[in-house]
C-alpha cells in the first residue's frame, strides 16, 4: 500500500539530489555565480533520499543481512541467526528513530544556517526512515519472515 508512493518519492528525491549539483555547476561555468544554498540542499536531499527510502530497503532484505553467511550455515542455524539480526534491527531501528524524534521535539524552533529549512523537517526524514524500518522490521517477526522475501509495505 505505501511501496508506490515511497518508491515514486525516493525516485524524485534521486533526481533532485542529481539535479541540484549539476545546475550548482552550469550556473558557476555559465552565469559565473554560484548559487546560494545549493550545498545545504543537496546535503538536505541527501538525507531524505536515504531515510525515505529505508524503509523500503528493509522490507526487501537488502539491508546488512549477511546474506553469504547465512547461506553458508546450517538450516537451523541460519534461522537463529536471521532471527538475531532482525531482533537487533528492531532493537536499532526503534532507538535511532526514538531519539531522532526526542531531537525533533527538543529543537522545534531551530533551522538550517543558510536556506533556514526548519529542523523538524530537516529531522523528519531520518525519523521516517527509522520508525518506517522498525515498523517493517515488526511485521517481519510477526510473520516470522526472516527469509529473503519481501514484506508488503
Amino acid at each position: 500500500m505505501m511501496r508506490k508512493p515511497l518508491e515514486i518519492v525516493s525516485v524524485l528525491l534521486l533526481a533532485a539530489l542529481v539535479a541540484v549539483p549539476f545546475i550548482q555547476i552550469i550556473a558557476r561555468e555559465v552565469l559565473g555565480s554560484a548559487i546560494v544554498g545549493a550545498e545545504e540542499l543537496t546535503r538536505f536531499l541527501l538525507i531524505c533520499t536515504v531515510f525515505i527510502a529505508y524503509p523500503l530497503v528493509a522490507a526487501s532484505h537488502e539491508n546488512i543481512v549477511m546474506s553469504e553467511l547465512l547461506d553458508a550455515l546450517p538450516a537451523r542455524a541460519g534461522r537463529a541467526l536471521r532471527f538475531v539480526i532482525l531482533a537487533a534491527g528492531i532493537a536499532t531501528c526503534g532507538f535511532l528513530g526514538w531519539v531522532a524524534f526526542q531531537n525533533i521535539m527538543g529543537n522545534m524552533r531551530g533551522a538550517t544556517p543558510t536556506l533556514k529549512i526548519p529542523f523538524w523537517i530537516f529531522m523528519g526524514a531520518t525519523t521516517f526512515g527509522f520508525a518506517g524500518a522498525f515498523l517493517v522490521h515488526l511485521v517481519q517477526l510477526r510473520r516470522r519472515d526472516t527469509g529473503h522475501g519481501s514484506v508488503a509495505l
